[in-house]
């Protein structure tokens, strides 16, 4: 399986993507054409024509998969998958509609396509949509995504200011109240940052400050860029869900 899951899909003072221009050109070598997955967006046609302009100067041509007549099939073909970020649930929402869920997830994990998420569609690598950052503005028939990675992940991951004067919860604070009803890692990515897998691999990268690991009764870990995380993926496949 190989999979690039980026935190951050615009960077301060860069172009879209170029933050990890050199990344996304290695993850995709050898693609010639990349579906793109816009459904995050409202905007279906101009976020596509957004992806094309970036992946046209690593010469790989875009399609976007709401042209297609048969949204599965064209799933089932591609040589490569790219889930673009915006609003996580809407993304689930109309993935679920269009049985993408299980036809993207059955081409990365049987058919080897190389899969690339940002933000939202690094939410979507998850087992579930527990730890996104954003607002339901539609209601998806479940929580379930696409489980390419046996852990969750919280993109845009913040640490605490002591000096901002925002009374509710941190985020630190939001992931331990998940780990008092869910028993899976989650892993904070700070901007700039990104996990790519290969294989049994799963390595940490990026231009920034790396990540934190938060686990149920433990201390957060911090990892930096260049961390090695494969042992993540030796995790249960399944998400554990605690009463109490």
């Amino acid at each position: 399986m190989k999979l690039l899951l980026l935190s951050n899909s615009s960077a301060p003072g860069r172009e879209y993507l170029d933050h990890a221009r050199e990344v996304i050109a290695d993850h995709l070598t050898g693609v010639s054409e990349l579906l793109f997955v816009p459904y995050a967006l409202a905007d279906h046609d101009g976020y596509t024509a957004k992806v094309a302009a970036f992946m046209d100067g690593l010469g790989i041509r875009v399609r976007g998969i709401h042209t297609a007549d048969d949204p599965r099939a064209a799933a089932g073909e591609a040589q490569a998958v790219f889930i673009g970020g915006g609003n996580s649930f809407r993304l689930l929402k109309s993935l679920q509609e269009r049985g993408l869920t299980e036809a993207i997830a059955h081409r990365v994990t049987e058919g080897g396509a190389p899969y690339m998420g940002s933000s939202a569609g690094t939410n979507m690598a998850c087992p579930t949509l527990r730890t996104t950052n954003d607002m339901p503005i539609v209601q998806p028939a479940s929580f379930d995504s696409l489980g390419l990675v046996p852990f969750q992940i919280n993109p845009h991951y913040l640490d605490p200011d002591p000096a901002s004067a925002h009374m509710g919860e941190t985020r630190e604070e939001r992931l331990a109240q998940f780990l008092e009803e869910n028993d899976v890692p989650v892993l904070g990515l700070r901007e700039g940052t990104w996990l790519r897998r290969t294989g049994g691999t799963l390595e940490l990268g990026g231009i920034a400050a790396g990540a934190r690991l938060f686990t149920a009764g433990a201390e957060a870990v911090e990892y930096a860029p260049s961390a090695d995380l494969s042992h993540l993926l030796t995790l249960p496949a399944r998400f554990d869900h605690r009463t109490v």
